[in-house]
């Protein structure tokens, strides 16, 4: 038996399979999707390591040592969600029935435990492995400790394995331990550890690097040159020794003390299965052989594999299948290269070894099979595979299928859309031995079943005609990319120094005192105990947090500041600097990833950067879009987006005659619905009422009632429901469509958009009062929600096809929900503008038109 163990970090790991899975609910409500990632992420390190030990732990709570010793620590850390909390005691109860060690500890943390485990393993001759999503553990390192950390990236699993070498070549040489000196200096916003104002990662690493520890910087204050860095030292340096023993792991708790505790056993099977038939996973049921369940199709390894290594040989096969007149391959990609190529024809699989035939020959012979009309296409998670060959300058064409989304589409809330997740769903069966080739072995059998599933569910329209050309489109979108104007970027964040320096100035002022304006500890003692205002006392100290000074706001003008002053903070942090950091050094754009299968609704989502979520509310946001320009200045910005767009479609799908008559003759819906709520004529509709017709209109679709509308506006509740009951006397047929339709999602278990989208709602069965509640509000919006995002999906196809088609040098390059934005040529711009308006306001015919405003610019401000 070997003598290694692996620690877990629960908390950790939980939460990363919480955000990394769409929310998965049983038919009784019980939320899922953090338990089944936790147990599959689980059993792919379980089955990498192969450990003979191994233990779970777990936060508690209640405060530890840390939260005593300072009462600011984790001040600002976001509670766990409903959802997640409600997972974790199921989780507790998952892992007692597979008889898994689990520790949790009153008063310490998680990392805590994993510390005085690791250390005490390795004094007892073992080896260990830690699995977190934290890098706190890093300073846990050492020759028989190392550290994985699961990550996803460009919709992919990756691991991030640290032993001492890995640790000193990400961190400048500096050895493990080094990492708490390093987190004395810099903090970490994360746990709200102060650390030295001023300090980051780089700057600290280099301190520690040159003097070893937190003393000697101190000891050799000054020899430090750079005046503001020597002077924020000096100011902070109890929070520096403060800071580094709050991020040190406490490595001395009394564990391990009988091994044979943390030893791997033979599951509580019975116990087991009963558990997972709650939670309704049926497919581990069948993968780990539980219950009386008939066991899945375990796939056996592909005997068969021809390995395809030179030239001659490559060139047949491209011939061979050129006559076949399909392609079935599955790939794999090292950031922008092709690592893995392999193909299913004629009932074998071909594995083209890309270390053998050169790359470029690679892609020169099969450059014809690629682009081929008459050849077609079958894969999985086709997006990044037409970028590779964009940057190759060769077209994919014909692409007739692609499992990943058409998973997605069948079952968009699961958010686990690997090639073995979809076929033992899908197909049954589980792959013993997860490798591209067994993917490859089975892709014609899925491809066939995932049809089948798509047509007899009605979803062919959505499928073959939006999700599938829609591929093409967003690899193109991520291709191209955004130019950045760095020195816009830079001068904005020089004016926002200037006001938060004016704001922080006037902050001091007013309280009386310096004092640290991002320490929630000392801003709640400014705030209550010496200027007199009421906050909630919590136990970490008093509550300082957005909700809480916004309804301060009135009472006192600092507050009003201190808001002012968050804002422009995280304006600067998180755009004027944090879109920096994202900018490609070799073209100087920003190539964001837009993510086809997350959302339930079908929106398309941005990230790494989320170019989605440019502020537009503020006039200092709005000057972000001006970094935003054109590749060259033989390029301007066209941006065109639909005017009120979910109302149209309620209007559409409601068939409200008043609504519908207010769009036809081209009015201002926000001004009608105030003119028919609140008794008054067009012209005499104030901004106030426009606003609040606004929100009411919005609201309606959100299934927003009569407290929150109340809040929206500041207006009493009796008023709202007045305001809301006024909108369905003038709006009846909403009123109908609104009942209805969360009816018939209870009686149906989903919705679905005009296009046949469907999402499905086992919310509206649970007995939970809150889901259940939050289970109508989606019944509500997502048929509204989900038909614009197919209308914007479909605008977008139109688009690019016609810019390709009529060989256009002008190409989209952002979609921001309802609105798409193209980096077009000067000589193009009438053609693009006249395109771009007919593609979007004729995308569909739906009962009131579609229309469409667009705007020129040489930023993307000037065009919004």
């Amino acid at each position: 038996m070997n003598k290694k163990i692996m620690i877990i970090d629960g908390n950790s790991i939980l939460n990363r399979a919480y955000y990394g899975m769409t929310k998965l609910t049983t038919k009784d409500g019980i939320y899922t999707n953090a338990i089944f990632g936790f147990l599959k992420i689980m059993k792919k390190y379980l089955k990498e390591e192969d450990p003979s030990y191994l233990c779970v732990t777990f936060d508690l709570r209640e405060p530890t040592f840390r939260h005593k010793e300072y009462d600011g620590y984790k001040a600002k850390r976001k509670g766990m969600d409903d959802e997640l909390v409600m997972q974790v005691p199921l989780i507790k109860e998952v892992l007692d029935a597979m008889n898994i060690k689990r520790l949790e500890i009153p008063g310490y943390e998680a990392d805590d435990i994993i510390g005085s485990l690791s250390k005490k393993a390795k004094e007892s001759g073992f080896d260990v492995v830690i699995l977190t999503g934290d890098r706190d553990a890093l300073q846990l390192v050492d020759d028989r400790v190392r550290v994985k950390i699961p990550k996803t990236k460009m919709g992919k699993n990756e691991t991030e394995e640290y032993d001492v070498e890995k640790v000193k070549e990400a961190y400048n040489g500096l050895e493990p331990k080094a990492l708490i000196e390093v987190k004395g200096l810099m903090g970490d916003s994360s746990d709200n550890i102060p650390g030295v104002k001023g300090v980051g990662e780089k700057t600290a690493c280099s301190l520690i690097l040159q003097f070893g520890n937190i003393e000697n910087v101190y000891d050799n204050i000054d020899s430090i040159t750079k005046k503001s860095l020597k002077e924020n030292l000096i100011r902070d340096k109890d929070m520096a020794f403060l800071s580094r023993h709050l991020g040190t792991i406490y490595r001395d708790l009394d564990v391990f003390n009988n091994s044979d505790e943390f030893l791997i056993k033979e599951y509580d099977r019975e116990k087991l299965y009963d558990i997972f038939k709650k939670l309704e996973f049926k497919s581990l049921i069948q993968e780990m052989g539980l219950g009386d369940e008939e066991p899945s199709n375990i796939k056996k390894k592909v005997e068969d594999v021809s390995c395809i290594d030179d030239v001659f040989s490559l060139s047949n096969l491209s011939q061979k299948i050129e006559k076949s007149g399909s392609l079935y391959f599955c790939y794999n990609m090292d950031k922008d290269i092709l690592t893995d190529f392999v193909i299913w024809h004629d009932k074998k699989v071909y594995n083209i070894n890309l270390k053998s035939v050169d790359y470029k020959s690679f892609l020169s012979i099969f450059k014809p099979l690629f682009e081929s009309d008459d050849v077609k296409k079958y894969t999985h998670d086709a997006k990044n595979f037409y970028r590779l060959l964009f940057s190759n300058d060769i077209k994919l064409n014909n692409l007739k299928f692609d499992t990943m989304i058409a998973g997605y589409l069948l079952n968009p809330a699961n958010n686990a859309f690997s090639i073995d997740y979809i076929a033992s769903e899908f197909l049954d069966m589980t792959i013993s031995d997860a490798s591209i080739v067994e993917y490859v072995d089975i892709l014609k059998d899925l491809v066939f079943k995932l049809q089948q599933e798509i047509e007899n569910k009605n979803q062919s329209n959505l499928y073959y005609n939006i999700e599938l050309p829609l591929v093409e489109v967003l690899a193109s979108l991520e291709f191209w990319g955004f130019r950045i104007d760095k020195n816009e970027l830079e001068q904005l964040t020089c004016i926002l120094n200037e006001k938060i320096d004016i704001l922080v100035s006037s902050i001091y002022t007013l309280a009386g005192e310096e004092f640290n304006i991002n320490s929630p500890k000392q801003l709640g003692i400014i705030l209550c105990e010496k200027l007199g205002l009421k906050l909630k006392k919590t136990k970490t100290g008093y509550s300082t947090d957005a909700k809480t000074l916004e309804a301060l706001s009135d009472k006192s003008e600092v507050v009003g500041l201190i808001l002012e002053y968050r804002k422009l903070a995280k304006l600067k942090s998180t755009y004027t600097e944090g879109l920096q950091e994202k900018i490609n050094d070799l073209d100087g754009k920003i190539h964001s990833t837009f993510n086809q299968t997350v959302t339930v609704t079908g929106r398309i989502s941005s990230t790494e950067p989320n170019l989605q979520n440019i502020p537009i509310k503020t006039e200092l946001g709005k000057l972000i879009r001006k970094a935003f320009i054109p590749e060259s200045d033989d390029y301007v910005l066209l941006d065109a987006d639909y005017s009120q767009i979910e109302l149209r479609v309620l209007a559409h799908i409601t068939k409200d005659p008043n609504m519908i008559e207010a769009f036809k003759n081209g009015e201002d819906i926000h001004t009608n619905t105030a003119s028919r709520v609140f008794g008054v004529e067009p012209k005499d509709v104030t901004p106030i009422f426009r606003r609040r017709a606004k929100a009411i209109n919005f609201g309606i679709i959100y299934g927003m009632g009569d407290f929150s509308l109340s809040k929206d506006l500041n207006i009493s509740r009796k008023e709202a429901a007045t305001y809301i009951e006024n909108y369905f006397e003038k709006y009846s047929k909403v009123k109908e469509y609104l009942d209805n339709i969360v009816e018939k999602g209870k009686k149906d278990g989903y919705v679905s958009t005009i296009f046949n989208r469907v999402r499905y709602l086992p919310e509206l069965t649970s007995n939970n009062f809150n889901i259940k509640a939050f289970g109508e509000r989606v019944a509500m919006n997502m048929p509204i929600q989900g038909s614009a995002a197919d209308i914007i999906k479909i605008a977008m196809v139109k688009v690019y096809n016609e810019l390709k088609n009529r060989n256009l040098k002008s190409r989209l390059i952002l979609q921001i929900h309802d609105e798409l934005l193209i980096e077009t040529r000067k000589d193009e711009v009438d053609e693009v503008s006249k395109l771009l308006k007919e593609c979007m306001e004729n995308a569909v015919c739906l009962d009131v038109p579609l229309t469409v405003e667009v705007k020129v610019g040489h930023n993307w401000y000037e065009a919004k």
